[in-house]
């Protein structure tokens, strides 16, 4: 049985417990399995407990400063303890469920979104060695857990009974499977860059970050993820000025909890996939001989991105749905093809050619960026071409009475 070491705390945290359950005379197949339950529920203690806990309590602070406001500062030294006062009431609060819905769907629902944000971080390497699951179909395997989420919203808001719900849920259809497209497409970049769709060996590829490589396909997965989490300027899934609260209105106590941690979460999620596919996760000075510093960096650059969704979120104006797919459809989706082929290209180029990797991928973003300005500016010149031609609108009877006053 060896004992814990510093350069690899993690790997001899995991031989240590796996000699200790040897030691009591366990077979190996059991200690196995017991190795992974601790470990999920480690997991999910660490993300369901203290990590959405601490998030949405810097969500609050940092919001309050982007609106100047003070935010939670009573309860508890800087308004910390806030968050447990909520959870409380929330656990205490009459858990009703309406007449006429789907119970066993409407119980399930939160459950299916709860569990796709805490599954996604199965395979987040968090350290050169500490990852959950290290599966060579990595990139698949986030594709097809975000989807029991979006596929959960949609129970909820067709299982309440309420129209107001059901809304909320054919916008998920609309505006949730809609983003997953161009953000399928631009993962196939870290994929062809790397050449593995495991996520531990995207990471280890990324001597020089992806993100500079290929900066345009980094800008479309950011948008279309915050996008998909439903995130300011894209919360039209619970516009309340719009569907009173969307696909949860019918949801009370912890259920109307858990979709609430599973937004707060799902933002870091998102944070920290884009740490771990663009800015090379846990890599950094040290990182390979301390695993501690590598967990280190992956929380600061996870930590960077998370400030940049918290920025967009209280500084933004809400943008309407025909907008939001008109974005998606006219716009991300062409160009996450147009990165996909240019730099399928210019890798292959690059490779026979014996062109430096990093120049050529970064000059062909750059173009494309330079390319696709100058098709919008001609096209936003052309709609306001044809606005002039056709005449400013008549005002109506008040800006009439206004002017005419």
């Amino acid at each position: 049985m060896s004992g814990l070491t510093f350069n690899d705390p993690f790997g001899s945290l995991g031989d240590f417990i796996r000699g200790f359950l040897l030691g009591l005379g366990l077979p190996a197949p059991w200690v196995t399995f017991i190795q992974f339950l601790l470990g999920a529920v480690v997991l999910i203690g660490a993300t369901m407990g203290g990590g959405a806990i601490v998030l949405i309590w810097i969500e609050r602070k940092v919001g309050a400063r982007f609106q100047d406001r003070l935010g939670p500062n009573r309860v508890g030294p800087f308004g910390i303890f806030q968050n447990f006062a909520d959870a409380v009431k929330l656990i205490t609060k009459e858990d009703i469920t309406p007449s006429g819905a789907d119970k066993t769907v409407f119980n399930l629902a939160p459950l299916l979104v709860v569990m796709s944000v805490v599954g996604l971080w199965a395979v987040m390497p968090f350290a050169p060695s500490l990852i959950g699951a290290d599966l060579n179909v990595g990139v698949l395997y986030l594709l097809s857990i975000g989807g029991v989420g979006t596929l959960g919203i949609m129970l909820a808001g067709m299982s309440s009974n309420n129209k107001y719900a059901l809304l909320g849920a054919l916008r998920a259809v609309a505006m949730l499977v809609s983003f997953e497209i161009p953000m399928a497409l631009v993962l196939l970049v870290p994929t062809m860059l790397a050449g593995s769709m495991g996520t531990v060996q995207i990471v280890e590829s990324q001597s020089t970050w992806f993100v500079a490589l290929a900066p345009v396909a980094a800008l479309i997965f950011f948008i279309s993820s915050v996008a998909e989490i439903g995130r300011a300027p894209f919360d039209l899934l619970e516009a309340e000025s719009e569907i009173v609260a969307g696909y949860n209105i019918e949801y009370s106590g912890m259920k109307f909890g858990l979709f609430m941690v599973s937004e707060f979460l799902h933002a870091f999620t998102v944070s920290a996939l884009t740490a771990v596919l663009f800015l090379g996760g846990w890599r950094g000075p040290g990182a390979e001989t301390y695993p501690l510093l590598g967990l280190l960096y992956f929380l600061i650059k996870s930590g960077a991105v998370y400030f940049i969704i918290i920025w967009f979120r209280f500084s933004s104006p809400r943008v309407r749905i025909d907008q939001m797919m008109a974005l998606n459809w006219k716009f991300l989706t062409p160009l996450a093809l147009a990165v996909v082929v240019v730099t399928a290209v210019v890798q292959k180029l690059a490779e026979s050619l014996g062109w430096p990797m990093t120049p050529s991928l970064l000059g062909a973003n750059v173009l494309l960026a330079l390319l696709t300005l100058a098709v919008l500016r001609s096209h936003a010149r052309a709609m306001r071409q044809r606005a002039e031609s056709q005449g400013e609108p008549q005002p109506g009877p008040i800006a009439g009475a206004v002017r005419g006053a």
